[in-house]
């Protein structure tokens, strides 16, 4: 199993709060861990132009509107723009089942903040990890569905809508699931 380039959504029985009703884009999964960006949780009222200010990057295009994902609970003060620009592959950005592209560099947000940026893309802070077994235990345990990654969902504006319409994806109606996790 191979979960990079994939979605994961949470389960409505998920105990912990930090992943309720989650879409995680996976953008890396190995024997040695698991690492993803949690798609649909904003960082309260935190924009990109907040980001900005804290790297003192001029913004010249009104691109500092974007909204701040929490990627998840991991290393919550780096930055991560998830992209489909594959003019943007450099030694430093990680492809991903041919589709997408991980960017953490500044340059990046001088590009965005400078209107010549990837369209669309996400920003989030932190990220979602686990260790060798983790989520395949967390899986198994029905904590998660998964479902294929698709721009039109990754890069959707409405994150509120975001979980049901990714279950919905993969042909499942949401108010069909149980909060109760076990095994048939």
């Amino acid at each position: 199993m191979d979960l990079t380039g994939q979605l994961l959504i949470a389960m409505p029985g998920m105990s912990d709060p930090r992943f309720e009703r989650s879409v995680i884009f996976m953008c890396a999964y190995s024997d040695e861990g698991a690492m993803g960006l949690i798609l649909n949780k904003n960082a309260g009222e935190m924009t990109l132009r907040d980001v900005f200010k804290r790297l003192d990057i001029k913004e010249q295009k009104g691109m500092g509107r974007a909204a701040v994902h929490v990627g998840g609970p991991v290393d919550r003060e780096r930055g991560f723009v998830l992209h489909i620009d594959k003019r943007r592959l450099t030694s430093d950005a990680l492809a991903i089942r041919g589709t997408f592209v991980l960017s953490a560099t500044q340059e990046i947000l001088n590009d965005i903040a400078d209107g010549k940026g990837p369209s669309p893309f996400v920003f989030a802070l932190g990220y979602s990890g686990w260790s060798p077994g983790q989520l395949e235990g967390e899986i198994a345990q029905n904590g998660w569905l998964t479902a294929p990654a698709t721009p039109d969902l990754v890069f959707a504006e409405d994150g509120a809508t975001m979980w049901d319409a990714a279950i919905r994806s993969i042909g499942i109606d949401p108010i069909t699931l149980s909060a109760a996790a076990g095994r048939a």
